[in-house]
This record gives structure tokens, sequence and C-alpha cells, in this order.
């Protein structure tokens, strides 16, 4: 196996410095390293361009390169990596680590002069709340048993008692039971969500719709009133931002309800006729219907959600275009939401598929940003998600791709479909670092890291209950690249299979009394908002092999590292803390035990137990 030389490039401040036409980039190696030139290879009007880095400092065991490029004026996008030349060869850094040959232009760094996320969501925890199941604040405006039904005279309502099980499946009762979960609920529990640390709430659609789930909205505007109301959603809101707190909501505009008013599947009685059975309705064309017949288009061939025809300038209005449209209302006063997380954006576009999907997606942008410029793009991806994320669409993703299919592989030996699949600690870093790599870092540090969702086995489960991995994987979400997001209940060890067993009612009883699981996700909470490394630190592996693996976030002169072993077994580690810029003896603390150990040589020498994960800073 090739022995590689020790080059680095982080991409924060430290590494990275824009000016209005420039960047200025740092470079690190090792300083014995035979070097004759390092270049940093650019693209201005997509011909190579190869600029000689200067010696800087060298600092221990350290020497520093810079060198200045020229930002693309031709586009937002500037594309980047570095040539080093030691004589009779050559090697290249690039987001992927060093090799011996030149790397494709999907690994290089990124800097997008133009778009960048809003600064504040690289300092928050979220907290994703389903609703229905998280506390029932307002028994008289819970939905009644038989109260209607969802499709016609089929699919009554069922209301349950909290904490009672779920149904197994959506073909039985799963979208027609209710709980009562409602807004006076969540607004109960800020006080118990800010003790936690929590910043930020995400919340799955509380839109009028039919189902416990609301992503088959039949009113845009309108609070489901078995939620709450609109006034009271904004005096939530407000109550929010008060507590310095922030609130992204779901957008479902990819396709509605089949009980819409414009689309009137069962035909109730109102003032204009529904598209459905209508050919001359004036909702006709909001929907992709075949001529003059009952057949339609719905999202995944689903005929509960007709999917909307977005080539059609009413709905362009109505949906964005509009001064009115409802992505902007929610956004302005009263309720002043700070973000939109768009539920299946990468589906949505003219005709039967995603035809010029990237348009609209950046319409939705523009919408949003023209009344809050700060507003968060969040989208809805369970695959590679590169395309929308490289400024000028989402400011983030839901990062499945990115980070929970990789920690579900590295930790529960599954993939995205649950199928057996096991990885080792090269190969997770490897995933890690090639799906960040790919987009710019400003967007690496805006997206939104969980372990599970209301579309996904909740994790403790996948591991089949076991709570030592589970703060592994805790762990990795509290100190990796990008912004953290627990799923309602996973402070307090909620468990649950497959949707929708995985939106149980949230257990308060377990909040009576102490919870091992709620004190550690409080501390990791804590940590991450004591450590700007933790926010916005560039990434330095120091180790990733076996099921063992140790990363460092740094960020001028501050130092987090995370030390993991995924193995049963103890484990020798030899880390190389040099290369973080630290003195030969420098002590390393525990963040979570305050245990200390000394490096010797700049290499620490540390014994991981079986399942042990570390905090260590300098």
């Amino acid at each position: 196996m090739m022995t590689k030389p020790f080059f680095y490039h982080g991409q924060d401040k430290q590494w990275v410095s824009v000016s209005d036409h420039s960047l200025d980039l740092t470079l690190v190696s090792e300083a014995d390293t035979l070097i004759s030139t390092i270049f940093i290879r650019c693209e201005p009007d997509n011909e190579e361009m190869l600029i000689d880095m200067e010696k800087g400092k060298t600092d221990g065991r350290l020497q520093y390169w810079h060198g200045q490029i020229p930002l693309n004026q031709d586009k937002p996008l500037t594309h980047y990596c570095f040539k080093v030349m030691q004589n009779s060869r050559q090697w290249w850094l690039d987001s992927k680590g060093i090799g011996p040959r030149m790397p494709g232009r999907e690994s290089h760094f990124k800097y997008n002069a133009q778009h960048q996320p809003p600064q504040w969501i690289k300092s928050q925890v979220f907290y994703q709340i389903f609703p229905d199941r998280f506390n029932n604040g307002d028994p008289s405006i819970s939905v009644v048993d038989n109260e209607y039904c969802l499709k016609g005279d089929e699919r009554p309502t069922i209301a349950k008692k909290w904490g009672e099980p779920v149904s197994d499946s959506h073909d039985s009762n799963g979208p027609n039971e209710f709980f009562g979960g409602d807004l006076k609920g969540i607004e109960d529990k800020l006080d118990y969500l800010q003790a936690l640390g929590i910043t930020a709430l995400y919340l799955n659609p509380i839109f009028e719709a039919p189902s416990n789930h609301k992503y088959d909205t039949t009113d845009y505007t309108r609070i489901d009133p078995h939620l709450g109301t609109n006034e009271q959603f904004g005096h939530m809101v407000n109550n929010l931002h008060g507590r310095d707190m922030k609130i992204v909501l779901d957008a479902v505009y990819n396709h509605t309800s089949v009980n819409h008013p414009w689309f009137n599947r069962y035909q109730k009685p109102q003032e204009t006729a529904g598209a459905f059975g209508n050919p001359d309705s004036p909702y006709r064309d909001y929907y992709q219907f075949d001529g003059d017949s009952s057949s339609y288009v719905g999202w995944k061939g689903i005929e509960t959600l007709p999917k909307l025809n977005f080539s059609n300038p009413e709905v362009q209005n109505y949906i964005y275009a509009g001064e009115d449209a409802v992505i902007k209302q929610w956004l302005r006063p009263p309720y002043k939401i700070d973000g939109w997380r768009f539920d299946v954006i990468h589906m949505l576009g003219e005709g039967v598929g995603a035809t010029n999907n990237a348009h609209y997606v950046k319409a939705f942008r523009q919408a949003a940003k023209s009344v809050n410029p700060d507003c968060y793009v969040l989208g809805e991806h369970f695959f590679e998600a590169t395309s929308w994320l490289e400024g000028d669409q989402e400011d983030g993703a839901m990062n499945y791709y990115g980070f929970a299919h990789p920690v579900r592989a590295f930790f529960a030996n599954k993939d995205i479909a649950y199928h057996n699949c096991q990885i080792d600690a090269a190969e997770f870093a490897a995933w890690l670092e090639e799906v960040r790599g790919k987009v710019p870092w400003h967007n690496q540090l805006a997206q939104l890291n969980q372990l599970d969702s209301h579309d996904t086995m909740r994790f403790l489960t996948t591991l089949d209950g076991d709570q030592e991995t589970m703060k592994l994987a805790l762990l990795m979400l509290f100190t990796y690249v990008g912004t953290p997001c627990i799923y309602y209940g996973t402070e307090v060890a909620l468990e649950g299979g497959h949707d929708p067993d995985n939106r149980r009612c949230f257990p308060w009883e377990r909040t009576e009394h102490p919870n091992p699981t709620y004190d550690f996700v409080s501390k990791l909470i804590d940590v991450r908002k004591h450590y700007l490394a933790l926010q916005e630190g560039s990434l330095h592996w120091l180790h990733a092999e076996q099921q063992q693996l140790a990363y460092a976030r740094t960020l001028e002169g501050e130092t987090v590292i995370t030390l993991i072993n995924n193995s049963h077994s103890s484990k020798a580690l030899t880390l190389p803390i040099w290369q973080l810029g630290a003195t030969p003896n420098a002590v390393l603390k525990e963040l979570l035990t305050g245990d200390e150990w000394e490096c010797k040589d700049g290499i620490l020498s540390i014994t991981l137990a079986g399942k042990e994960g570390l905090l260590l800073t300098l």
C-alpha cells in the first residue's frame, strides 16, 4: 500500500478567505516533506490555471502555504484543488483526500460566491415534531371517532387514547387514527424543549388535511382546526422567537389531497366544481388529467395524492409567483416562520415527471428569499442531492444520503432499504467525505443531519435496542459537519418500527424521572453549543480503520476530537495529534468525564473500551 504524505486544507475562514474577486487559500504540509512546488489548480473561463503557492510560517512539524485564485466571473461556483510536485512525482489534494493523480471536478473544493445559506443554520439544534403524536394540549379540538372519512365513505376517523399502539400499516388505519397532539401541546412543552437545549423546530405538515400525517393538503392557507388556528399559530411563533428559537414548516406543493376543493373527488357540495369528473372545471388544468377522462397523474402513482400541474400559471401564482403566494404568506407577519422544508422537491415539475425541476426549485427559493432573505430553504431527498445543493437551489437537504445512510450502514449494518450492509470505518469515512466534498462548504454546514425521521424506522429499533451503539451514533450526530436534528422522543429512547409505527405517541411519563438517554443528549447539545468548532469548524480525519474512527473539528485554535470504537473489543489507537498544530506534549481533556491524556511527541496513544466513544479537547 502506498504511503501518502500529509497535506491538509480545511474550508473554514482560517483556510479560505474571500474578497470581491478572489479567494485566499491556505494549505499545510509536514515541514520535512520534500516539496519542489505546490500549485492551486482552478478553472477561470473553464480553462486550467495553475497558481504557485508561497511558503508561510513553520510551526513545529507543520509548514503552511498560501495562495490566491480568482473567483469565477461567469458562474457562481469556483472549483479548485491542489497539485504538489516532488521532483519525480506528484500528489493531488481534493475534498476526498490525497491521491497520485488529478481528480475529477466533482471532488474539487467548491466555493459559491453568490448564494450562501443563512448564517443562523449552523448554530442550531433542530427537533422534528409529528404534531398528532407529540402532546395533546387542547382535547376539545381533537378528532373524534367517525367525525369524517378520508376516502368518500371509507376510512372513518378513529380516536385513540394517548400511548395506545399505532396501526401496523398505512393500508389499515395508519392515516386515519388520531391521538390528539396539537399546537397548544407543542407550545406547552417549549420550556421542556429549551431545557433540553433545542433551538429550532421542524414540524411535519400542519395545514388543513384529512389524514394524521397531513401530506394530503386541502387548504394551504389554514392551520388544520384539529391542531389549532392561524391566530394561535402566530402566537406560538411569536413565543418561539421571544425565546430566540426558530421554526421551519413542511411545504407539500407537489400534490394535494383528492379532497382539496380544486379536485373534489368525492363531489362534496361546493360553489365551484372541482376538477375530478368535471372537464369544464376552472381547476381542471391545476392537475394532470388524461383528456376528458377521470384518469390523472398521482404522486408515485398513488391515486389519493393528485400531482399539481406546474406548467399552469395559476398554480405557479398560487404556490410561489403571486404576491400572496402561500410560500410567501407564512414567511410574512403575523407568522414570520424561519424556513420551509419542501416535501419531495426533486419530483416536482411539469407533466408526469420532474421536467424543469431545477427551474421550479430556484423559483421557490427566490420567492421565499424575496420575503425573508434569511429564510432556510430545505429539501427532502432520500438519495444523492448534489445538483440541488450547489447554492442556487437549496440551502440544505435532509441529509439521508450524506449522513443517515452511511451512519446506518456503519452502526446498524443496514442500508436505507433495510437490506444487510456492512462497511468498515475506512469505507464509512470515504463515503462521508465523497458526499460532503461534492457541495460547497457553507451548504455542508447547512445540511440537516438526522439518525431517523417520520419516514424511517427509529434508529434505536434498527439497532435492536442497543443503547451502547445508539450513544455512538448520537455522538456523531452532534459532532459531524452539518446541523443536527433530533426526531421527537429520541432523547427518551422512544422506539418504533416501520412507518407508521415510527410515529408513536411521546411517552411523557419517561420525563418524570431521571433518564440516561436524556442526560446524554442534553450533554452533547451543551458541548455542541459551547464549541464553535463543532458548529462551523473544518473536519480532519485522524483514524478510520476496521471499526474505529477518530476525527477532529477545528476552528481558530479550538479543537474537539471525536473517538469511536464500534466493536465490542477494546482497541489501542495511535493518533497524529501533531497534524492539528498541537504542542508535542499536549494534554487532552475528555469533555463528558473530565479524564485527561498526555501526548508524546505529538502522538496520542489511547485505548478505547468496547463500544466506547470519547470527546476530547486540546
